[in-house]
């Protein structure tokens, strides 16, 4: 039995229907399906020794208040999921982490890049793996730890930093900030969720993997792509210096701090667009062949959300 722990989100709505034999648990759900990694209570009688576990739920928007609250659910929730584990002797652990661990405008990092965190979330989920490391270490025997580190993951229904560009795009209102030439990583739910079922099937040991659609992209192709595929045009647009996206967004963080107003633009989404967030993966190695490549999923994405009516879908709100 397969274990969905915060499995009612955008990547596991997915993977419930890749898996032939699974449960899926989360704070959002009702009656037994209830589970809040943060109160241990909730976990321990959804375990039992032949479970599989894949542990999605996370704090993740760039705006989690107080900062507290990352390390409470993606630190303290993850060590209290392991310990619900020990209490029942389940051994497999599918971990969601994610590349915020090596920071930004890192060269292709690949998985033994040293960790450099920029913000809490990624520090968090760091901290995670630090505890998911000590549990195995402890008593490895019969123990399959995998920790996935996706890059920013994308789709259809999804309400995410990707989603919102595209939509800028869509809006023609859309101003580039900087040259555009660095690259981005990105990372479509599908194969995510693909590859996060195909792990289920690793041995026993340690596995760490980066997930990322390659060929990167950078802006100026990415934003071209879009508007050929929405306009038919290639164009790039206006494009506003680095220095004054920036001080544009320090300008919303003012605002912000002032009225206490969530805006959608912000100094640190002024910093994330226009850093380099490439990132090298080995998930090939595992014998791993994604269904969509990366052009085909922006596509896809693009089609579903501005040129087609899926106005009653459910949608998915994340960074």
């Amino acid at each position: 039995m397969n274990l969905l722990i915060g499995g009612a989100g955008f990547v596991g709505s997915r993977l419930e229907s890749e898996l032939s034999n699974c449960i899926v648990l989360d704070k959002q759900l009702e009656g037994g399906s209830f589970t809040d990694i943060t109160l241990p209570r909730t976990l321990i009688s959804k375990l039992n020794l032949s479970d599989s576990i894949i542990l999605l739920a996370a704090e993740h928007r760039d705006d989690v208040s107080p900062v507290s609250k990352y390390y409470e659910t993606n630190v303290q929730g993850t060590q209290n999921v392991l310990d619900a584990m020990d209490r029942v002797g389940c051994k497999q652990l599918i971990f969601t982490s994610s590349v915020a661990v090596y920071g930004l405008n890192k060269v292709n990092p690949d998985e033994n890049h040293p960790v450099d965190p920029f913000n809490h979330y990624g520090k968090s989920k760091w901290e995670a793996e630090q505890v998911i490391k000590a549990w195995y270490d402890k008593n490895p025997e019969g123990k399959s730890v995998t920790i996935i580190r996706p890059t920013v993951i994308f789709g259809e229904k999804n309400r995410g930093n990707v989603y919102n560009l595209l939509r800028q795009i869509a809006s023609g209102k859309f101003l580039m900030i900087g040259k555009g030439q660095n690259k981005k990583s990105m990372a479509y739910v599908q194969n995510v969720a693909d590859f996060l079922a195909y792990s289920t099937s690793f041995g026993s040991g340690e596995h760490l993997y980066n997930y990322v659609d390659e060929p990167d992209l950078d802006m100026n192709k990415l934003v071209a792509l879009t508007k050929f595929t929405l306009f038919g045009k290639k164009n790039i647009g206006l494009r506003l210096p680095g220095w004054l996206g920036a001080f544009i967004g320090h300008t919303f963080d003012v605002a912000s701090a002032i009225t206490g107003k969530k805006f959608p633009v912000s100094s640190i989404r002024v910093k994330k667009f226009m850093a380099n967030t490439s990132f090298t993966s080995t998930a090939a190695s595992s014998g791993f062949v994604p269904t969509y490549s990366l052009e085909a999923a922006i596509n896809r994405t693009l089609r579903h959300e501005f040129l087609e009516d899926h106005s009653d879908d459910a949608v998915f709100y994340s960074e």
